[in-house]
């Protein structure tokens, strides 16, 4: 099957900073787009993670191919429980040795091993209630470098910056193996 993982669009990070703020105007705008770009795929499920940024960015494509959207509490950001959400773009002009913690996954997540294991579980129950189709997962950076990293082995979870709305798209053979295709594909965002 073909496993599309999608990073939210933009938030509206203006005020000060909220727990589960919503897309912003260009957040919006990049949803679109790239409903306009999948169009011409055939999705047969769209699921999301519970916060409102991936739930307002997978709404467009939702709604232009007629499916419901199915939210997936294990595609949840890691710090979901955060009192406020501060994207890694936004750190990294604010706060840079805070953001160069996190790249350097001294506090990335909690637990990143615990978190890698529940992405994991997540998608392998989307892939196993869609077996031979293509689903597109709407969720968070961190989802998709814990997938990533699940999927390429690797001892430690990478992180590198998915941008918004990038797609990340992945295989999961029958047999088991799960393959990277290609990483932070934003054709869509060209204008």
């Amino acid at each position: 099957m073909k496993l599309l993982l999608i990073r939210h669009g933009e938030p509206d990070t203006a005020g000060p900073p909220r727990p589960d703020p919503p897309l912003s105007a260009a957040g919006r705008a990049q949803g679109e787009a790239l409903a306009a770009w999948l169009a011409g795929e055939s999705v047969a499920a769209v699921y999301t993670s519970p916060l409102r940024r991936a739930r307002q960015t997978a709404e467009p494509l939702a709604v232009h191919l007629g499916h419901d959207v199915t939210v997936h509490d294990g595609v949840a950001e890691y710090d979901r429980n955060s009192s406020a959400y501060i994207p890694m773009e936004d750190l990294k002009k604010t706060n840079y040795e805070a953001w160069r913690r996190r790249m350097t996954q001294k506090i990335f997540a909690a637990n990143p091993d615990a978190f890698r294991n529940e992405v994991a579980t997540a998608m392998e129950e989307i892939i196993e209630a869609n077996r031979g189709r293509r689903v597109v997962v709407f969720c968070h950076g961190g989802v998709i470098n814990a997938w990533g990293s699940h999927v390429m082995g690797t001892k430690e979870v990478f992180f590198f910056d998915p941008t918004y709305t990038s797609i990340n798209r992945f295989m999961a053979a029958g047999s088991g193996e799960r393959t990277v295709i290609s990483l932070n594909d934003t054709a869509h965002l060209r204008d």
